[in-house]
């Protein structure tokens, strides 16, 4: 038992599997983080460089 048991929680993480023994993270049991309490910066527009011409 250990991490060639694909059984186990330890052969499950080292065979980068998921199951009954090792279940998912919900998307909701994960708190989401607060990107508000930060100031948003303003972006400046980006300026258009003028386009090169055609050689011939």
């Amino acid at each position: 038992m250990g991490k060639g048991d694909i059984k186990t929680r330890k052969g499950k993480i080292s065979a980068g599997s998921y199951g009954v023994l090792r279940p998912r993270k919900s998307k909701e049991s994960i708190a989401p983080v607060a990107k508000a309490a930060a100031a948003p910066k303003e972006k400046a527009p980006k300026e258009a460089k003028p386009k090169k011409a055609a050689k011939k």
